[in-house]
């Protein structure tokens, strides 16, 4: 059965609205993109809107502001019918055609419930998006939005949910849980960031096209009517998909002060969707872009690692850069686009950070070593005779990551890791001249836990459009591996420790708890790592020895 079909206009007396939210929901969906959205809209991978909601209060209805972007011709209007008028849309999906997307059972069965209890449903959000596009994920949220109030929301449910949640509720949300799925239910809203304020203000709105014309993007802004899955679509989110376009449904620098973060989740879905951001929106965002420090650093974080995990992160990043946006959270990163590199032979070291970024798998901690890297070089570099240098740039840039990162709110162990992972990425670059077997298990026991991490960074980093040097140095890093696979089999390499535990040495040199233990100890795994593995009775003579040299002997 087709996703997408044509009908005759619907009934006189039905309207024709549309927009997106979110909403947790695992219910089984067997949906599969139809001939027309196959042709219309060809994209590669799934993203997901995964809309904060995070609200303060919600306040008395603002007067609407919905406004059209300069110089663009009045939207679409529905006509009761249920059709819309206006010269433009696109074809199967346009403003002079009504199009209905096959739903699951579940979501008809709610969209049943609402209908006959006079209030309308629509399945919303990034899931309509990708549900057009032909890429919904079998583990999809859903976000439906409805007309009604929480509490008439609540009465629709009782009888029908096995259970509601009303956390959200003064937030307009009421959450439900009908066999194993959960599923969360918004009154039609908009929300805005007052002047200075981190949390936004909700307010609810009187039908679904005003809240769909405060969403995000165009492409956010289509919605499914239910239970008949009537698609909606007043802002041609369907064109600009097609046509890998990212607007807004109103005026770019009226949606970026509802919400600021959305400046950065423009960026986000340049990342994922491969999109093209209008014009408008980037000039927007370089007129807007102190804006974003009203919001909190963890929701700032939370968008950076989406954009990072994203199939074209480097079109990502280049939007923050390009637009200044990156001067708000991310300055290091801004400050490479001057920095001359010669050894990679990019027109700077910002343009080698987005391939590294690329190059590497999606890996939160991998990518965000591989985006901050090389940020230590603007403040190593030196111009001598011989050229430019950047020395110890990973000592200065692994420090520096750690304090970015930290004001990002990123754990502990994501900071710990990104600073190991720089400290060690210029490593490899001396085995061309001569590693022993020590100098292997030594860059194994540094690495720790971190090694294929920082071998796949390793080879990320060598950028060169030399092919010799680029053999080179594959070449090296593959016969490394190999040493190292090698050393694992005789030595468990990953096991690796001092050949004595504290205790036995406590008892070897008669010796209480306290620093010297652990200077012993240090002592015997620097001679694990350059001898190999020993017995327990030879390493008792050389600790033996090491304890009378310091005077140490009982």
């Amino acid at each position: 059965m087709s996703l997408v079909r044509e009908q005759t206009p619907l009934d006189p007396d039905r309207r024709d609205d549309h927009e997106p939210d979110r909403h947790r929901r695992t219910t089984e969906l067997r949906h599969q993109p139809g001939e027309a959205a196959r042709r219309a809209i060809e994209h590669d991978q799934p993203a997901f809107e995964s809309r904060q909601l995070e609200r303060e209060r919600p306040e008395e209805q603002p007067e609407e502001r919905v406004r059209r972007r300069p110089q663009e011709p009045e939207p679409c209007r529905h006509r009761p019918n249920g059709s819309a008028a206006g010269p433009r849309g696109s074809e199967g999906y346009g403003c002079d055609t009504v199009t209905t997307l096959e739903i699951d059972a579940l979501s008809k069965e709610l969209g049943d419930r609402f209908q006959a209890a006079g209030h309308e449903l629509y399945l919303v959000g990034g899931v309509v998006r990708d549900l057009v596009a032909g890429r919904l994920a079998p583990d999809a949220d859903f976000d439906f939005a409805t007309d009604a109030t929480p509490a008439e929301t609540s009465r629709i449910l009782r009888g029908w949910a096995e259970a509601q949640y009303l956390v959200g509720v003064r937030f307009g949300t009421v959450g439900a849980r009908r066999r194993g799925n959960v599923l969360e239910i918004t009154t039609f809203r908009e929300e805005r960031y007052p002047e200075d304020e981190r949390k936004p203000a909700v307010t609810f709105a009187k039908d679904i096209e005003t809240d769909l014309s405060r969403r995000d993007f165009t492409i956010n802004a289509m919605a499914v009517r239910l239970p008949d899955g009537e698609f909606v679509d007043p802002f041609e989110g369907v064109r600009d998909l097609a046509a890998k376009r990212l607007d807004t449904p109103l005026d770019p620098e009226l949606a970026f002060s509802d919400d600021p973060l959305r400046m950065l989740r423009a960026a986000r879905f340049v990342a994922q969707l491969d999109v093209s951001p209008a014009p408008g929106v980037v000039e927007a965002i370089g007129r807007m872009r102190d804006r974003l420090r009203i919001i909190s650093s963890e929701r700032i974080r939370e968008e950076l690692d989406k954009l990072l995990l994203g199939d074209h992160p480097g079109k990502g990043l280049a939007l923050l850069v390009d637009s200044g946006l990156s001067e708000e959270f991310l300055p290091e990163l801004s400050a490479l686009r001057m920095e001359q590199d010669p050894v990679h032979r990019h027109k700077d070291v910002l343009r080698h950070t987005f391939a590294v970024v690329e190059r590497v798998e999606p890996d939160v901690v991998l990518r965000l070593a591989a985006l901050l890297h090389d940020i230590g070089k603007p403040s190593t570099r030196r111009i001598t005779a011989d050229g430019v240098s950047f020395h110890h740039h990973e000592v200065v840039g692994a420090r520096m990551a750690e304090e970015r990162l930290r004001a990002l709110r990123y754990p502990n162990a994501v900071i710990d890791d990104v600073r190991k992972l720089i400290e060690l990425h210029l490593r490899f670059h001396g085995y061309g001249e001569g590693w022993t077997d020590a100098a292997v298990r030594r860059y194994v026991h540094d690495a720790g836990h971190l090694l294929d991490q920082l071998n796949q960074l390793t080879r990320a980093d060598v950028t060169t459009r030399d092919p010799k040097r680029a053999e080179r140095f594959g070449t090296l890093q593959d016969d490394l591996e190999e040493r190292i696979a090698r050393l694992a089999e005789q030595e468990n390499l990953a096991a690796m420790r001092p050949p004595l535990d504290g205790r036995q040495v406590m008892e070897r040199l008669g010796i209480e708890p306290g620093p010297l233990v652990g200077e012993a100890l240090a002592y015997l795994m620097e001679v694990r790592m350059e001898q190999g593995e020993i017995p327990a009775d030879e390493a008792g003579r050389l600790l033996d020895a090491w304890a009378k040299e310091r005077g140490a002997a009982d």
